[in-house]
């Protein structure tokens, strides 16, 4: 076994940030994905979206300069960029579902070898369903990006044959980015694209339970 070094949340938006083409209009899903908007490069003309109706939105606001009448989806402050556009909860969704969205990023609580998503229930009893969107971008994206941690904190994979929480949507996923590796979803299977350094191919298999094809 290598020695290895996860990747803190930063590092992972980082990664995400640097994956996605200029002139892309994304939406950037509720928690870790939301810390992709700090890290876009500069030069480049991303456009974010924001369900609760912004267009055009920037990266967190500089401590004691929020606007209260200014947040994301996640009800955390943020900023407008020059340009901006504000408009209806109804046409943000409309804009969602018409395929209007280059790329969604949402976090999983597990992701399937083909891609099904599951990411507002666990099933639980003493779980809070929380879906919002995430069923209408996950569909109504060309490409859906996911963002989590590999392992849950009893160690067991994100990544599964089948999913055994409820599903937000079948075979949606395109890539997947955890804190370990970023994983490709393709139809012979996942597809590793580079992983921490250290970490070993045959390593990074057993921790996540299935197999990974090499680039």
């Amino acid at each position: 076994m290598g020695s290895y070094t996860r990747l803190t949340r930063e590092q992972m938006a980082a990664r995400v940030a640097h994956d996605i083409p200029d002139g892309a209009i994304v939406n950037l899903g509720i928690g870790l994905p939301t810390l992709v908007a700090n890290h876009l490069p500069p030069g480049r003309e991303i456009i974010l979206h924001s369900e609760n109706g912004l267009l055009g939105m920037g990266p967190a606001p500089a401590p004691g300069q929020e606007d209260p009448d200014l947040i994301n989806a996640g009800k955390q402050p943020v900023t407008a960029l020059p340009g901006a556009a504000f408009f209806h909860h109804a046409d943000s969704f409309a804009m969602m579902r018409g395929g209007h969205l280059d790329i969604c990023v949402l976090g999983a609580f597990q992701v399937s070898a083909a891609g099904d998503l599951a990411n507002w229930h666990t099933g639980l009893p003493d779980a809070i369903p929380a879906v919002g969107g995430a069923m209408d971008l996950a569909i109504g994206a060309k490409k859906t990006f996911v963002m989590m941690e590999h392992l849950t904190k009893a160690g067991e994979s994100k990544i599964v044959e089948r999913c055994t929480y409820p599903l937000t949507a079948a075979a949606c996923v395109s890539r997947i980015y955890s804190d370990l590796a970023v994983l490709d979803v393709t139809p012979t299977g996942l597809k590793l694209v580079d992983c921490v350094p250290g970490l070993s191919h045959a390593e990074l298999q057993r921790l996540t339970g299935l197999p990974l094809l090499l680039s």
